[in-house]
């Protein structure tokens, strides 16, 4: 139940972030245009709303493993080897997630307490660079998950098969 609730949460705020900076950019622009004005902090917000849907984006990329990666060397080797790199590719991502949530919630610290605030919303910013722990510690959390998934099961979160056009062209010069 938290699983599902966490992944619904998860879509639902990049979807929410993407809609929003899509709609405040287009409004914007028609207002620009058509009288004249526009909002002066309208590219402020869209450029936030990018940044959290990216952390959130990526977090999401991990769970449904549409990320692209290096395979062709794990793919290319078996057993005990490939299970090897397997795990060794996670714990990177687990590591270097996790020091990049710890630092950024340490950042995030050091700036609430500057009282530092965006130039044209005039935000808080600490608010905005939540995005860096949070998201950060949520792709964290998603490798913990396809680590745990790949010890029991032995089955890596995958996307599926993605045709590469580059084996397809070698097929052709050989012939």
């Amino acid at each position: 139940m938290f699983h599902h609730t966490l992944d619904r949460l998860e879509e639902w705020l990049i979807l929410t972030f993407m809609a929003t900076a899509t709609l405040v950019t287009f409004v914007s622009v028609a207002m620009r245009y058509l009288m004249g004005t526009g909002f002066t902090w309208a590219t402020e917000l869209t450029i936030y709303l990018f940044i959290w849907m990216a952390k959130f984006g990526a977090a999401y990329g991990v769970r449904t493993g549409i990320h692209v990666g290096v395979d062709y060397v794990v793919n290319k080797v078996e057993g005990s080897m490939r299970r090897f790199l397997v795990i060794a590719g996670m714990v990177l991502g687990i590591t270097f997630t996790g020091a990049i949530a710890f630092f950024g919630a340490r950042w995030v610290i050091f700036i609430h307490g500057t009282g530092q605030v965006s130039p044209d919303l005039e935000w808080p910013m600490w608010i905005i660079y939540l995005a860096i722990p949070f998201g950060s510690g949520l792709m964290c959390y998603r490798f913990i998950q396809s680590l745990a998934k790949f010890l029991r099961s032995g089955q890596t979160v995958s996307a599926g098969p993605v045709s590469d056009m580059r084996e397809g062209a070698l097929k052709e010069d050989a012939q």
